[in-house]
């Protein structure tokens, strides 16, 4: 009976048609390569101080010469996320009102004439001040790309922002890494007492430069994507562009306030809170990676100079950025955006488990060729762990009212802010502290960052294995 019951449960089931999946909706490709090139410039101009604030901070002598201070003072890019966690819900909100774009071009501006002023700093207090003089415009590029797609073509746009992002990060840390000190390498080319006294300017004028360059694309060529504001706007079609999802309902629903109450939903939560999760270590890790390159071999680093330093972390970057773009979508749709984001994750433990051993190899036999095998494959890891940034995105676009977006995006942007700012002093403190101090033989640092990995990967199980469903309000 039980063989027959089967054997009509599977003819039954034969009768019912798969269900197909979407066809792509085409991208928008004017309006989303655009928004990739302004991508760009984020990481670049935040990633090139990377390669030399650890020299920089130690030639200002506020560490009194001891280099195992100089973590103390090296978390500095937690100050910018502080302003951020301050201001980034009303940047992201406002947009979802008066639109995307006059708050992009109030960013780009705000950045660039950030970068130029950091380049002439001479103390660390005019660094404190400069360092959370950047508006924030990463959310409202996320809030851009997702008015831009639907779902059936988020994933390959996704696939994009992971390597635009890095490609910033390698041309950052490249312009970072090789244009700092510049009358020291270059003497001839900068001559003159101005290059001797601001040995940070070029980096940060190539940088700023960039992003100005960017701004002015914003301002010329760049089309509303905030369905609300297209709503009110008189002309029909204002992103003007046959392609892309224009046959989306959204440019024709109604433009209301949410309230914050209303979007903190199980999804939004569960999404935010893995958001957070990510953006802690990975930001620790970006601010320790530099550090342990930085400091003497004989107290647990490998002493490597920011030219060094600046092409080993651009390789990385390109690196990662040219996996994702080839692989990304595809390990996504095999194993699905759960799964993805679970070993993502477990690559931040390994991670900082390798470190002290690099370390510590380092101490026996020098910067060896087995030193140098070791650090590539810490850095393969990374490849991993950065997939978790498109998978989480997705789970917090997907958790979003469409009207809202700017707000879920600001909403998980100011959590992450908050992360974000802790990450680099936490990290770079601890490194200081647990090497002076001698925590765990020196190694408290990695312990503390690898349990926290840990937990991180137990969070992410409470993704559900099926995105969930957008939602109107």
């Amino acid at each position: 009976m039980d063989e027959m019951d089967e054997t009509m449960a599977e003819e039954t089931t034969a009768l019912i048609p798969k269900p197909r999946e979407p066809t792509p909706t085409p991208l928008p490709k004017l309006q989303l390569a655009i928004i990739m090139f302004v991508q760009i410039c984020e990481p670049t101009a935040g990633q090139s101080i990377y390669p030399y604030i650890n020299q920089l901070i130690s030639e200002l002598d506020i560490t009194g010469g001891d280099p195992r201070k100089v973590g103390y003072y090296a978390g500095l890019e937690s100050l910018f996320y502080i302003t951020e966690a301050a201001t980034v819900l009303q940047w992201s909100r406002a947009s979802d009102w008066v639109g995307r774009k006059p708050i992009l071009l109030i960013g780009l501006f705000g950045t660039t004439l950030s970068m130029l002023c950091f380049g002439l700093s001479r103390t660390f207090w005019m660094l404190v001040s400069l360092s959370d003089g950047i508006v924030e415009r990463k959310c409202i590029m996320k809030s851009v790309l997702a008015d831009l797609t639907d779902r059936s073509n988020r994933a390959q746009a996704v696939a994009f922002v992971p390597i635009v992002w890095d490609l910033g990060s390698a041309l950052g840390m490249f312009l970072g890494g090789q244009l700092s000190q510049p009358q020291r390498r270059f003497p001839k080319l900068f001559p003159g007492k101005f290059w001797g006294e601001y040995q940070y300017f070029l980096p940060a004028l190539a940088s700023a430069s960039l992003v100005f360059f960017s701004a002015l694309i914003v301002l010329f060529l760049f089309k509303e994507t905030a369905p609300g504001k297209i709503r009110r706007t008189p002309e029909p079609h204002a992103l003007d562009e046959p392609e892309g999802p224009s046959s989306d309902s959204s440019s024709d629903l109604p433009a209301t306030k949410v309230t914050l109450r209303q979007l903190i939903t199980f999804p939004v939560v569960i999404s935010v809170s893995n958001y957070i999760a990510l953006a802690f270590l990975s930001i620790a890790l970006a601010a320790l990676v530099p550090l342990f390159f930085a400091t003497p071999i004989e107290i647990g680093g490998l002493g490597l100079a920011p030219p060094k330093i600046g092409l080993i972390m651009a390789i990385q970057s390109i690196s990662i950025g040219v996996f994702q773009l080839f692989f990304f979508a595809k390990i996504t749709r095999r194993f699905g955006e759960r799964a993805v984001m679970i070993v993502g994750m477990s690559m931040y433990p390994i991670i900082f488990a390798l470190i002290p051993v690099i370390g510590a190899t380092a101490q026996q036999s020098g910067l060896s060729a087995f030193v140098w095998i070791l650090i590539a494959c810490m850095l393969s890891l990374n490849v991993l762990a950065d997939m978790c940034y498109g998978v989480v995105w997705m789970f917090l676009t997907s958790s979003a009212p469409k009207e809202s977006r700017g707000a879920v995006n600001g909403l998980g942007q100011t959590s992450v802010s908050v992360a974000r700012a802790i990450g680099p002093a936490f990290s770079t403190s601890l490194f200081a502290v647990s090497a002076e101090r001698h925590l765990l033989g020196g190694y408290a640092v990695y312990v503390i960052l690898g349990t926290i990995g840990i937990g991180s990967v137990m969070l992410a199980r409470y993704l559900p294995t099926e995105m969930w469903e957008e939602e109107e309000l």
